[in-house]
């Protein structure tokens, strides 16, 4: 589903129909509550239940033209573990994170500054041995884990519009 984020409230507004004026502006997109514009985002999450390893699992979403998922922000994370949480399985997800050198980053490139590391481990995030793969659990926790495990993943990626759309249209 699609999953749109208003950064300056901070709550997430779930579309499966709009019954709001919504506008693209030169800051992006945007929706009128009466009273003024307010921005939002959106993202196309989806659960790949297929085990890959880390790096297999990256490369299956560049295939497809996404990225494993950046968790930027408390409401991102929220978002993406409400997407896991009805699932079967119990295993963690791969996310789109991985130390290297000598400090943990996303692979959209954008700094690790929210963090939501799961009990424990906020400890050996700083230094880890031979895991350094990010995984995202059930509870919306982040743990290291040895990135050669086969893991379900998550990806994100901008909506697209509709056939016969632009951006300023859809």
């Amino acid at each position: 589903f699609i999953v749109c984020l208003v950064p300056s409230v901070g709550f997430a507004v779930l579309f499966s129909s709009l019954s709001k004026n919504v506008y693209w502006t030169n800051n992006g997109w945007g929706w009128e509550d009466g009273e003024s514009l307010m921005s939002f985002f959106c993202l196309n999450m989806l659960v790949v239940q297929e085990q890959k390893t880390w790096e297999d699992a990256l490369e299956h979403c560049r295939k497809n033209d996404t990225n494993l998922i950046s968790l930027l922000s408390w409401a991102e994370n929220y978002l993406a573990m409400k997407e896991i949480e009805p699932l079967t399985f119990n295993e963690s997800v791969w996310i789109g994170m991985r130390y290297l050198g000598d400090s943990w980053m996303w692979v959209n490139g954008d700094p690790l500054e929210y963090t939501a590391w799961l009990s424990g481990e906020d400890q050996d995030y700083q230094c880890p041995r031979l895991s350094r793969c990010g995984a995202l659990t059930k509870e919306g926790k982040w743990e290291i884990r040895d990135c050669e495990e086969k893991l379900s993943f998550i990806w994100a990626r901008p909506p697209s519009c509709k056939a016969g759309r632009t951006e300023d249209t859809c």
